[in-house]
């Protein structure tokens, strides 16, 4: 018997009780009792895999002022409070123990004793007077060599209304655990703190979210704003990567799509990691295409094939800028009435969603995250506050698309990745479409050398290359450079290593204005997607393969009934061999300094790849031009 046990029974009704014994799971038990023991909420409300503890979620945030239900019915508003908009990167740190300190020093570290004596100081009695919820996720299909098992315990019930939304429900599968599994499992404690007349979090200075890895929990302590507070998303991937690193598989920052080709009758599944702004979503959902996930994907060789899945179960995704020309799909479906989670944009005087760039007419006057908000209102710095935030989110669940690709999602061995996409944003150097050579080749100077480019919509000079590799680095919970290796020697045991290129839909013309249209980019993935299965020859560049002007030409007829002319092409595929020379230095100088314990092979491999790209700038000259280059 739990030590627990009889001050659950008297925080929970009979029937949450007997819902938490039915699992059988000692671990489980006792971090429920001490977490209740010591963040003392009024109530605990136990949750299982029913359609009717869900309605119970919602109808409860909607009740406590969590939610707000809008002119459709199953749509809803949630507003985080105005300083509590985005992740909060200073606060979110590992707990690290002294052993580890000196390998764990280049990311946000603390030191565990003082780190837990800390969290545990801010979260004591936080939860008083609150009710609070226990739910049970999987991620990954449930009972699959993918599924990660994860309990949460919250005082917030929009935080789990969001989650029963993305995550697919686990409660059964704690059921099913075998004995020797029941330890195996995440824990996520989260409270939103004292709240003011809005409901929004108070305390912002004591805004914490600390992750142990040793033992993989978080704890995150007053805020609402999702990436902050929803334990499964960007924390959970965290504990992912580390647990992943330690266990041979791959937890990746990534988006999973099925690119069909019915008059060949195959299925062709493409992962994609992408830096923010440039293209993961709008690749994952460009039209005639199915997806499988927007996100984080999970890797495992199963029987020596790379396959992969979605953990997720729906979208957290960003809402400015979704309209019905550039993402026609996600607006028809926030149009519907279907549960729908907002947050942070304007409700209207007629009780309508209105977010930045959404192509429809907005009012001046309604209500958003900041209060009642009119036109011109300013914040108290004086800042003029738009009608929405700029990273104001929608929620929904992906069957709702008309493109899921239910079959893969819900396949618990996976789907068969055939090709990984990695795609920056820069305006002069990377090509739309290059394939690597080699596995290795693709990790080191297609995903290591990642950067997005600022813009002019960005604070600061534009032009500035943000190095990002992998995209996944806010992410990384080990040294970057001990992942990277992990990610080159996840593939040497596969029999079939997927096909990795690089993707770029910014580059411009001598004009400064953008060479394609953003709809360009389903062409260059029909024609990776048409490599993997050898029906385009290629030319050779210093650091890959490009496409061949005729095929282009004819996939951009096709696909987009659009002519694309030779000098744009020979343009667009230039080898430029000086500005590749100062790209691969800024990867080698970020590397160094993010990481000094980075492995001297990752280097060892710029520097040929540089003695290589010497050696054609010196025969060629600096720009190489399509189909000149000899190797």
């Amino acid at each position: 018997m739990s030590k627990y046990e009889d001050l659950l029974k008297a925080k929970m009704s009979s029937e949450s009780f007997a819902k938490l014994k039915a699992l059988k799971n000692e671990k489980v038990l006792n971090f429920v009792g001490e977490f209740a023991e010591h963040c003392n909420p009024a109530s605990l409300y136990v949750c299982d895999d029913s359609q009717t503890d869900r309605d119970y979620i919602k109808k409860t945030a909607i009740e406590k002022g969590e939610e707000k239900t809008i002119y459709l019915k199953n749509q809803t508003i949630h507003w985080d409070g105005y300083t509590d908009q985005g992740r909060d990167k200073n606060n979110t740190r590992y707990l690290v123990n002294p052993e580890n300190m000196e390998r764990m020093k280049a990311l946000n570290s603390l030191g565990y004793d003082e780190g837990y004596r800390e969290i545990m100081d801010i979260s004591r009695h936080i939860m008083e007077g609150k009710d609070a919820v226990v739910q049970f996720f999987c991620e990954g299909p449930a009972e699959s060599v993918f599924s990660v098992p994860c309990v949460q315990i919250t005082d917030s019930f929009y935080v789990a209304h969001s989650e029963s939304i993305l995550y697919r429900p686990g409660y059964n599968h704690f059921l099913q655990l075998k004995e020797t599994e029941k330890d195996d499992f995440f824990r996520f404690i989260h409270s939103a703190g004292k709240l003011d007349e809005r409901g929004c979090t108070l305390n912002m200075d004591k805004r914490r979210i600390y992750m142990d890895t040793q033992n993989n929990i978080v704890y995150s302590m007053n805020n609402q704003y999702a990436g902050n507070s929803i334990g499964l998303k960007k924390h959970s991937m965290r504990l992912a990567i580390n647990k992943s690193g330690k266990e041979d598989w791959l937890c990746e920052h990534m988006f999973l799509m099925t690119v069909p080709n019915d008059a060949k009758g195959r299925k062709t599944h493409f992962a994609g990691a992408y830096p923010s702004a440039c293209g993961k979503t709008s690749t994952a959902m460009i039209p005639g295409e199915k997806i499988i996930g927007d996100d984080i994907v999970y890797f495992r060789n199963i029987d020596g094939e790379f396959r992969g899945v979605n953990m997720e179960q729906g979208i957290f995704g960003i809402i400015q800028d979704v309209n019905a020309d550039d993402d026609p799909v996600i607006f028809a479906n926030l149009m519907k009435d279907q549960e729908t989670i907002f947050s942070n944009i304007l409700i209207g005087p007629d009780n309508k969603p209105y977010w930045l760039g959404c192509g429809m007419e907005t009012p001046e006057s309604g209500d958003n995250h900041s209060g009642a908000w009119k036109k011109e209102n300013t914040d108290a710095s004086g800042k003029e506050i738009p009608l929405a935030h700029s990273n104001a989110r929608y929620t929904i669940r992906l069957d709702y698309l008309q493109n899921f690709d239910k079959e893969g999602f819900d396949s618990k061995t996976g789907v068969m990745v055939h090709g990984i996409l990695y795609g920056g944003r820069d305006s002069d150097t990377t090509v739309p479409v290059e394939e690597s050579p080699s596995w290795k080749d693709g990790i080191l100077l297609k995903a290591c050398t990642l950067e997005s480019e600022t813009t002019s919509a960005t604070i600061g000079k534009e032009g500035v290359r943000s190095p990002s590799p992998m995209a996944n680095l806010d992410f990384l919970s080990y040294p970057l450079g001990e992942y990277t290796m992990n990610n080159i020697k996840f593939a040497e045991g596969v029999k079939e290593q997927p096909r990795i290129f690089s993707t770029n839909y910014f580059m411009k013309g001598p004009d400064g204005k953008f060479m394609t249209s953003k709809l360009a980019k389903k062409v260059w993935l029909h024609w990776a997607e048409g490599r993997i299965h050898d029906e385009y020859n290629a030319f050779d560049t210093p650091t890959g393969k490009i496409p061949l002007y005729a095929d282009l030409k004819k996939l951009f007829k096709e696909l987009l009934d659009d002519d694309f002319t030779e000098a744009d092409y020979i343009y667009l595929f230039t080898f430029r061999c000086a500005n590749w020379l100062e790209k691969l230095d800024r990867a080698a100088a970020f590397f160094k300094k993010i990481d000094p314990g980075t492995p001297a092979d990752i280097f060892t491999f710029w520097e040929e790849a540089k003695k290589k790209i010497a050696a054609a700038q010196a025969k060629y000259g600096d720009e190489i031009k399509p189909g000149d280059y000899k190797g």
